[in-house]
C-alpha cells in the first residue's frame, strides 16, 4: 500500500512527488505518456507532436474554434513548454481571493513560497546579446510606441546560445537538458529517494474506499489496479476533470466539477519583412510586455514563434497563396496576443465517455482580442513590416480550471486544504484548481501551490 499515488508528472506532479518522497512517504507516480530523454526524443515536429502530446498533438473545443495543447510524456508539459517563470501580482491574487473566499491568496503569503522556490530552481533571463531579430524587432517597436517590456525569466541552464543553439527544438524536449523540466530536475532526485514510477499507465477512474483509494486504468493495453492511502491528481485541467467524472460516485457529490475552465486564448500575428528575420533561430522566447496598461486591459503580448508545420496550420491562406506565404517563413516576425479570458468554459464527458470542452469567448473576451490585435498590428508597422497576417486558428496553451478551489462546495471542487470536498483522501493542487485566469504564465504558481499543498499534507 502506497502512502500517496500521484497521477501526472509535470510541473505539479513532479514537485509533489519529490516533496512527499523526500519527506519519507512511500510514493508511486503514474504517468499516461512514455518516458523519453534527451537521447530518445522523437525527431522533428511531426514526431514529437504525435508522440509527446495528447491526441496526436491537438485537441479542440466543441466548436473547433480553440485548439488545446498538453504534454503526454514523463515530465508532462514541463518537457515541452518554454519554462517561463512569472509571479502572480496583487491583481491576480485579489481576484482569486474574492472568487474563492480563501485568505492565503495574497502576495504577503505567497511571495515567501516563490522566494523558497527561486532558491531551488535554476533560472535565468536571455542576455540581450542573444536576442534574435524577432525579439529585437519586438523591443524596438515597444520602445517606439512608448510601451514597457521586460525580459522573461526562464527555468533554463546553459542553453549554449553562444554556440548557435536554437531553442525552437525544445518544444519537443530539450536535447541539451538545459530546460529544467521535472524530468531533468525533480524526478531523478525523487527516484533516488525511493519514488516508484509507472509510465504509459492511463488512469480511468477512482474508487474511494474510505481508508484508501483504488486507481483503475490500463497500462500498455492491460487493465491494472493500484491502491494508495491518498491520491494526488496532477493531470491538469482536462485530465483531472475527466478522471473525476469517470469516478461516478465521486462526481455525483461535486456539482461544480468541470466548471471555470479558462485557457488564456492566444492569437498569433505576423509581420512580413523585406530582410530575413529568422525567428526560428536562437532563443525562441526572450521578452514580453510588462505594461500596466495592458495588464489592466486583460491582454499580454509576447515574443514567440512556431515551427513550420504549426505555422502552416496557422496561416489563413490556401493553395498557391498559402505556398507563397510559407515561402516567406524566414521573413516573418511574430507578436503573440494572449488575453485573460473569462472562466466560463466547461469540461464534460459525452455519452461515450469522450472529453468535451465548451470554451466560448464572451463579449468582454472579444473586446480584449480586438484591443490586443490592434496593438500588435501597430507594433508590426512600427517595426517596419511591409505586410501583416492575422492567424485564424486560436490556441489555448495554459489549461486551467475544471476543479476550481474555494470554500463553498456548491461552487468549487477543491477546498483551501487542497482536498476534494468531502474526500480527504483525494488531493489536487495543479492548474485545475485555478478559479479564474490570472493573465500571467501559470507554471511558477503551480509550483508554489504544489509546494504549499505538499507541506500541508505532510503535517496532517
Amino acid at each position: 500500500m502506497y502512502d500517496f499515488a500521484i497521477v501526472g508528472s509535470g510541473v505539479s506532479g513532479g514537485r509533489i512527488a519529490f516533496e512527499l518522497t523526500a519527506a519519507g512517504a512511500k510514493c508511486l507516480l503514474v504517468e499516461a505518456g512514455r518516458a523519453f530523454d534527451r537521447h530518445s526524443y522523437p525527431p522533428g515536429e511531426l514526431g514529437y507532436s504525435t508522440q509527446m502530446f495528447w491526441n496526436g498533438g491537438l485537441e479542440i473545443s466543441r466548436d473547433a474554434r480553440l485548439g488545446f495543447l498538453r504534454g503526454k510524456c514523463l515530465g508532462g508539459t514541463s518537457v515541452v513548454n518554454q519554462a517561463d517563470l512569472n509571479r502572480f501580482d496583487a491583481r491576480a491574487w485579489d481576484d482569486w481571493r474574492g472568487r474563492s473566499g480563501i485568505g492565503f491568496f495574497q502576495c504577503a503569503v505567497m511571495d515567501p513560497i516563490y522566494d523558497d522556490l527561486r532558491r531551488q530552481v535554476v533560472a535565468d533571463e536571455i542576455p540581450p546579446q542573444f536576442y534574435n531579430r524577432n525579439a529585437r524587432l519586438f523591443v524596438e517597436a515597444f520602445e517606439r510606441r512608448g510601451y514597457h517590456w521586460a525580459p522573461i525569466l526562464r527555468s533554463q541552464d546553459n542553453c549554449h546560445l553562444d554556440k548557435g543553439s536554437d531553442c525552437i527544438v525544445c518544444l519537443g524536449g530539450c536535447p541539451r537538458d538545459a530546460k529544467q523540466s521535472t524530468l531533468v530536475t525533480l524526478l531523478p532526485k525523487a527516484r533516488a529517494a525511493g519514488l516508484e514510477i509507472e509510465t504509459e499507465f492511463e488512469i480511468d477512474h477512482l474508487d474511494d474506499a474510505g481508508d484508501h483509494v483504488r486507481l483503475a486504468g490500463r497500462q500498455r493495453g492491460h487493465e491494472r489496479q493500484l491502491q494508495a492511502r491518498r491520491v494526488v491528481l496532477a493531470a491538469g485541467a482536462l485530465g483531472n476533470t475527466a478522471i473525476l467524472f469517470r469516478s461516478r460516485e465521486i462526481a455525483a457529490t461535486l456539482p461544480a466539477l468541470g466548471s471555470s475552465f479558462c485557457c488564456h486564448p492566444q492569437f498569433m500575428t505576423y509581420g512580413v519583412h523585406r530582410e530575413p528575420v529568422n525567428a526560428h533561430k536562437g532563443a525562441l522566447q526572450s521578452v514580453e510586455s510588462h505594461d500596466e496598461r495592458f495588464r489592466e486591459a486583460g491582454i499580454k503580448l509576447e515574443n514567440v514563434f512556431a515551427p513550420p508545420i504549426a505555422t502552416a496550420m496557422l496561416l489563413p491562406s490556401r493553395g498557391a497563396a498559402h505556398y507563397q506565404q510559407m515561402r516567406k517563413y524566414r521573413h516573418i516576425a511574430c507578436v503573440e496576443v494572449a488575453i485573460r479570458d473569462e472562466p466560463v468554459g466547461r469540461i464534460a464527458l459525452d455519452r461515450r465517455g469522450k472529453l468535451v470542452v465548451d470554451k466560448p469567448l464572451t463579449a468582454l473576451d472579444h473586446q480584449k482580442v480586438r484591443h490586443g490585435l490592434d496593438i500588435a498590428f501597430d507594433l508590426h508597422t512600427a517595426a517596419g513590416a511591409i505586410d501583416t497576417i492575422r492567424c485564424e486558428q486560436v490556441f489555448g496553451l495554459h489549461l486551467m480550471g475544471g476543479c476550481p478551489i474555494g470554500t463553498d462546495p456548491r461552487t468549487s471542487v477543491v477546498g483551501p486544504d487542497f482536498h476534494v470536498h468531502g474526500r480527504p483522501n483525494l488531493l489536487v493542487a495543479d492548474s485545475s484548481v485555478f478559479p479564474t485566469a490570472p493573465g500571467i504564465n501559470p507554471s511558477f504558481t503551480i509550483m508554489a501551490l504544489s509546494l504549499r499543498a505538499s507541506r500541508q499534507w505532510l503535517t496532517h
